[in-house]
């Protein structure tokens, strides 16, 4: 399980959701020795090139190495990637996870995801229940930040963090 003080082997992460799938960009985040989580579409075609063994107990299904079978999406994104399949019980719902990071252990993937996702369901909250400004958003993103910086002691100031932050990974070059 991910422990918030080992959050530091994650910092140069990108965790997304599947509607994020650019497989430029994310081998852009590759080749810039950062990491990425994201779902697999239900269209993934692949070449499965190696299997772990997985303790099916933690709701883990597989855990792969492949490639990508697509000649443009292979164009891409060259190297192999990973492909961790989970399936949650408190959702009852299974879940396929792609990543270039292979020193992790797969639960830990699934997990990094999870927490992924609270963070999503925080921001829908807000969206739904606060009659909110482009200020309070400035607000709500300052004090998670400052947050996690405490709490996982992350070095780099408030100001660097954030202008780190401000660097969208999702812009497209011109």
């Amino acid at each position: 399980m991910v422990h918030p003080e080992e959050f530091d082997r994650y910092v140069s992460n990108y965790d997304m959701d599947k509607g994020y799938l650019d497989w430029q960009r994310l081998f852009r985040i590759t080749k810039s020795q950062a990491y990425f989580v994201t779902r697999a579409k239900d269209n993934l075609a692949f070449v499965r090139v190696y299997s772990h063994p997985v303790d099916r107990s933690t709701g883990l299904i597989c855990d792969q190495h492949f490639r990508l079978k697509n000649f443009y999406a292979a164009k891409d994104y060259p190297k192999h990637l990973r492909r961790i399949k989970y399936h949650g019980k408190e959702l009852d719902k299974t879940f396929v996870f792609l990543t270039n990071h292979f020193e992790a252990k797969a639960i830990e993937i699934a997990l990094l995801y999870k927490y992924r996702w609270q963070i999503e369901l925080f921001f829908k909250w807000i969206k739904q229940h606060l009659k909110i400004k482009v200020f309070w958003v400035a607000v709500c993103a300052y004090i998670l930040v400052a947050t996690l910086r405490e709490k996982l002691k992350i070095s780099p100031t408030m100001n660097e963090i954030l202008q780190i932050l401000s660097v969208s990974a999702f812009d497209k070059p011109l």
